[in-house]
């Protein structure tokens, strides 16, 4: 087993320095975290709007493929007049 020796003492200018760029790290990443929700809430609102918009393209791409399909099917299953 290592003995190790007995602690160093820390100055206490270094002590206050690592507590000091503690808690300015804490506050910025509290100010950044805030600026980053605001503008995602930006973003999910214009997504939001948009998704409207393409279920609708969606939905009326949909019928007229279901309609298209339809009119194969039907043109399909007709008997041939020969």
């Amino acid at each position: 087993m290592v003995e190790l020796g007995n602690p160093v003492r820390v100055s206490p200018l270094i002590k206050f320095g690592r507590w000091s760029f503690l808690a300015i790290g804490i506050v910025y990443g509290a100010y950044h975290q805030g600026r980053l929700a605001k503008r995602e809430v930006g973003i999910r609102e214009i997504e939001a709007q948009q998704k409207v918009i393409r279920d609708a393209k969606l939905a009326e791409e949909k019928k007229r493929a279901a309609a298209e399909e339809n009119r194969a099917i039907a043109e399909l299953s007709a008997p041939s007049k020969k």
